[in-house]
């Protein structure tokens, strides 16, 4: 059998992790480093592997019923090599350090085991459309492999140069960073501006450290729903564009 398609076999690796494609995350398994990926994600393995679903806490089952935020994860064990992969979305690994990752839940695809989690809450004074109220903060030593629509943009946050954008492009940050909501307008003409520009809210970031911001401003395609009317000009209601974000305390 011949075909183009055997240009797309297996990556030849020792690495844990390997972006197989843009689009697929290659993980090796030795049977004393498991692995928490996102439930479904897997789409095909090789060797003996175990799946399992991931023992959620009372707390973080308090955490998730309150804010939305919180991760849905299945534990990944044996030896062997095991694809991951979720609707075709950009795949990229991040090594978290002693500074830690904050990220919006809908982006993750998996993480090493080791690492911690928990939600938090941003420091706004509204809910964020889009990126939402809270967020999940991830600490340790490890990697973590993100998801974004389209090919992302890594921006460089210095104390001498802060960064803005868009709430509903945002996919994680450096935790070190302060970040603020704000809108470039005074109180009274927050909902013309969305109104008339689609431009809303922004996450301001200060100190040092990374932003990553995807080419879209919708939810992970798993969340959209998009819809239209006066509530979807503004981002709101069930009938929006964001009309499925939880965090959105207008919903």
């Amino acid at each position: 059998m011949q075909s183009p398609l055997f240009a797309h076999t297996e990556q030849q690796t020792q690495e844990r992790y390997t972006v197989q494609n843009p689009q697929m995350l290659r993980v090796a398994l030795e049977g004393h480093d498991d692995i928490l990926a996102r439930k479904g994600a897997m789409v095909a393995y090789q060797g003996l592997m175990e799946f399992d679903g991931e023992y959620q806490t009372s707390g973080q089952r308090r955490a998730r019923a309150h804010t939305g935020e919180g991760l849905s994860l299945m534990r990944c064990h044996g030896q062997g090599t095991v694809y991951l992969a979720n609707l075709a979305q950009y795949i990229h690994v991040v090594d978290v350090e002693q500074d830690g990752l904050t990220v919006d839940s809908s982006y993750v695809l998996a993480m090493d085991s080791s690492l911690h989690h928990e939600v938090i809450a941003v420091d706004s004074q509204f809910g964020i459309s889009g990126s939402g109220k809270y967020q999940l903060n991830i600490t340790g030593h490890g990697k973590v492999a993100l998801m974004t629509s389209g090919q992302p943009l890594m921006l460089h946050v210095t104390p001498e140069q802060y960064v803005n954008a868009d709430a509903d492009a945002v996919v994680a940050w450096s935790t070190g960073l302060r970040v603020q909501m704000q809108a470039q307008t005074h109180s009274s003409g927050v909902w013309r501006r969305r109104g008339n520009t689609g431009e809303g809210w922004e996450l301001s970031f200060m100190g040092s450290g990374y932003a990553l911001v995807q080419p879209s401003e919708l939810l992970p395609p798993q969340n959209a729903a998009i819809g239209g009317g006066l509530a979807a000009q503004y981002g709101m209601g069930q009938q929006g564009a964001r009309g499925q974000n939880q965090g959105n305390v207008w919903s």
